[in-house]
């Protein structure tokens, strides 16, 4: 049965096409048939992505819903979303030939902008939805809800809503909590906000956000999916956010540690533990 494997790859990054054409001879050598059309990738095992996490989120939105997990290669800078480095290539193909590679699934978004009590919009994410002010001279107002209860109404620049596997991302950057990939819930997180109650929220998976744009018909506002695919808000619509049930599969050389890519992406000083290695974790009964 002939195997195939979707190669995808940012336009333009430095060192894409090279590290492309590398990969897919190697996938050629190894017996394997390269597939480069997303839209083409009913049959396909799974994807090798070479580039940094934009470009993966890219590839999670073009494969969604064909269940095909996303092997990233990184090409950028932090990559939080691949395991190997640059120069994993040849390794990602070897894992890929020899169907040794691991899997796991992340928790994905629905979201979901309504005006006028109509919905106007419905998309999907795996990072996060962001509500920013459309006019960069103005503050964008918002109410805030969480479960059809509103909890707070604040002047800020922007709130970001992200997933767990999100929570490293945007929502980082502001000043939100780092939450483990395997915990089940999103984060709520204002940016610059106005106001005495702007903490980050943490929620579980029946939960719900709700952003109002509020303010006159100057104040309109931007919802934006990881990072890129913008729609506009006016004044009185609503973002409302949720857990969806789909999910995506990320492929790693060895089951992920979250904790040990934490540490490598930020890195992050671990010198002067004393003693043994911490006996409680998930090896531990």
């Amino acid at each position: 049965m002939t195997r195939r494997v979707l190669v995808f790859s940012h336009p333009s990054r430095r060192g894409s096409s090279a590290a492309r054409d590398a990969a897919e001879a190697l996938l050629v050598d190894a017996g394997l048939t390269v597939v480069t059309d997303p839209d083409s990738s009913d049959d396909v095992e799974v994807a090798l992505v070479l580039g940094g996490d934009g470009t993966m989120l890219n590839a999670a939105h073009a494969v969604r819903t064909r269940d095909i997990p996303l092997f990233g290669v990184n090409l950028g800078r932090v990559g939080f979303l691949t395991e190997l480095d640059r120069d994993g290539v040849s390794e990602a193909v070897t894992c890929i030939a020899e169907q040794s590679y691991h899997v796991e699934e992340r928790a994905t978004l629905e979201w979901a902008v309504t005006t006028n009590g109509d919905e106007t919009h419905r998309g999907w994410a795996l990072n996060d939805v962001t509500v920013e002010r459309q006019n960069p001279r103005r503050i964008l107002e918002v109410g805030i809800a969480v479960d059809s209860t509103v909890l707070s109404t604040l002047g800020c620049d922007a709130v970001v809503m992200s997933s767990a596997t999100g929570s490293t991302a945007h929502a980082f950057s502001a000043g939100g909590p780092v939450v483990w990939p395997d915990v089940a819930g999103m984060v709520l997180v204002p940016i610059a906000a106005h106001a005495l109650f702007s903490r980050p929220l943490v929620v579980g998976t029946r939960s719900a956000f709700a952003v109002q744009v509020l303010g006159d018909e100057e104040g309109g506002a931007l919802a934006v999916a990881d990072g890129a695919r913008t729609v506009v808000v006016a004044p009185g619509g609503t973002v409302e956010v949720r857990m969806s049930d789909e999910v995506v599969r990320l492929a790693s050389v060895e089951p992920a540690s979250f904790t040990e890519r934490l540490i490598t992406k930020f890195q992050l000083p671990t010198e002067g533990w004393r003693g043994e290695r911490a006996r409680w974790g998930k090896e531990a009964p």
